[in-house]
């Protein structure tokens, strides 16, 4: 079998690297792309199998990322996707390493974080791209001997040849040049002494193997690409971006806040930028546990009246009936689109892993799946088995202000599902599936990507995230005034200045609320 060598790494004039590519990946980081996203790493950061990366000094999240890299055999330019394999001549092994620390520096752009030397070792294998079903390849990863990343290529967002064939719209990719085709999950943080190990291999490979060549079962393999971590010992000097970090960024880089030992609670904090590979529809906005039990606590009701004391009287979803009026929810909105079917596009948009799909596949844990569907009630939005997808990735709910199909299955799972009626009907009947986290309309208000919804038996409420927390305060004060209201209804009082308090009445309260606090 050809081996990567210092010729190999020579040739590349170009090395291109996709953001997300991989369910998996896109279901970790809560965002599903609609098209795929590129940057661009030096050729002066690849390396060969068995090299040594440096970890900078002042750094602490050097991460790693196995991938899939295709290597250009003949030029492509203004290519279509039936063409574009052809233009492929190897397959290896990559890893995508960066630090986290930098990803601050440079608005998305990863030259820094992604760019150092050593930052992307490629080999030791190469497989004949023309020997290979590009949909039936496997990527693994070992971190220090323990298997950490196993995927596939069969349920890519992004199948190569479409890569080749949307790149050569606008640049001519050359003999030589490199493709990163994006990491599934498991990605993490590799520390001075680590080994990382990334394999590619036709799929069904042992997990054994480590030879680079066939194993004599007909299956192909790159061999384990191997890189040494080690500690950088030359400083930052002091007239550039210097190493930076936080929370988010170690669970981000370690894929979830446990692995990165962080207490559990929100995952985006206020003002954070985002990153290009991440910005997460929740990004910005912050529900924490104190807000959430707070929200909680009130009756949507006194809720709805302090936005209309706000002036927000067109904040609520309606119409809608719920799998589970005892149940109260709070929750993060996640969105999704529908369009009116239009048979051209539905075969380009409906199928597959289409924008219904990945919405379902990337919601997290605690958010709301709201969804646009007009108020057109002939067709279903959702049915049993996304409706049981969504309750396993943790959803708090599901919004439709459409049908819903199979509904006494979905009418008995745990999770709620607001829905405008059951229908029958298949998705490709009335609606196409377009896009995800985006500004919508439901049931007869606006939602974004990151708005508080609140809904029990009364209703569904849209909170903007900036008003949550005294919203949630001034609400808790309205329930306690009512709480004596109604004491005082009780004992015989006329609602006449009571109900609200006139100044004789709030100044008998404010002495009932101290003598509640002393009690």
């Amino acid at each position: 079998m050809e081996q990567v060598t210092d010729h190999t790494l020579a040739a590349a004039r170009k090395v291109i690297a996709v953001h997300i590519n991989y369910p998996s990946r896109a279901a970790q980081r809560g965002r599903t792309p609609e098209q795929p996203s590129y940057f661009l790493k030096p050729s002066s950061s690849l390396a060969l199998s068995g090299s040594t990366v440096e970890r900078p000094a002042g750094c602490e999240l050097l991460g790693y990322e196995g991938e899939i890299a295709l290597i250009i055999g003949k030029p492509a330019r203004r290519v279509g996707i039936e063409d574009a394999w052809n233009h492929v001549e190897w397959v290896t092994a990559s890893n995508d390493l960066g630090v986290y620390d930098l990803r601050y520096a440079d608005k998305g752009s990863n030259l820094r974080s992604k760019g150092g030397d050593g930052f992307t070792p490629v080999g030791p294998g190469l497989i004949a791209a023309d020997a290979v079903d590009p949909s039936g390849l496997r990527i693994r990863t070992w971190h220090n001997g323990e298997l950490v990343q196993d995927d596939t290529t069969g349920d890519l967002l992004f199948p190569f040849a479409r890569l080749v064939a949307d790149l050569s719209q606008l640049l001519t990719l050359e003999e030589g040049d490199i493709i990163l085709t994006g990491t599934p999950a498991g990605a993490s943080v590799a520390k001075p002494g680590d080994v990382v190990e990334v394999e590619v291999s036709t799929a069904g490979l042992s997990t054994e193997s480590t030879t680079a060549g066939g194993t004599g079962s007909g299956v192909l393999t790159t061999g384990r690409l191997v890189t040494l971590v080690a500690e950088g010992m030359t400083p930052f000097g002091d007239f550039g971006a210097q190493p930076k970090t936080d929370d988010l960024q170690r669970e981000e880089a370690y894929g979830s806040r446990a692995a990165a030992g962080l207490a559990a609670g929100a995952s985006a904090a206020v003002g954070h930028v985002p990153s290009a590979e991440a910005p997460a529809a929740a990004v910005g906005h912050v529900l924490s546990p104190a807000l959430k039990a707070k929200l909680e606590s009130v009756c949507t009701a006194t809720l709805s009246s302090q936005l209309r004391k706000r002036g927000l009287n067109n904040v609520s979803i309606d119409g809608l009936t719920s799998t589970r009026p005892d149940r109260r929810i709070v929750g993060l909105a996640r969105t999704l689109r529908y369009v009116p079917n239009r048979e051209d596009l539905f075969k380009t948009h409906g199928g597959g892993f289409n924008a219904q799909k990945k919405a379902i596949d990337s919601v997290n844990e605690g958010e709301i799946l709201v969804m646009e569907a007009r108020g057109e009630k002939g067709t279903g939005t959702i049915g049993d088995i996304l409706a049981l997808r969504a309750q396993v990735r943790g959803a708090a709910a599901v919004i439709t202000d459409g049908g819903v199909r199979d509904f006494s299955a979905v009418a008995a799972m745990d999770m709620p599902t607001y829905y405008a009626n059951p229908h029958p009907a298949v998705l490709g009947r009335r609606h196409i599936p377009w896009d995800t986290d985006i500004t919508i309309a439901c049931g007869g208000t606006t939602v974004q990507p990151g708005d508080i919804i609140v809904a029990d038996a009364d209703g569904i409420l849209v909170i903007p995230p900036s008003l949550a927390e005294e919203l949630a305060d001034d609400s808790i004060a309205q329930e306690r005034e009512e709480v004596f209201i109604a004491e005082m209804v009780q004992q015989g009082h006329s609602v006449d200045g009571l109900y609200p308090l006139n100044a004789e009445w709030r100044a008998r309260y404010e002495n009932w609320e101290a003598g509640k606090v002393n009690e």
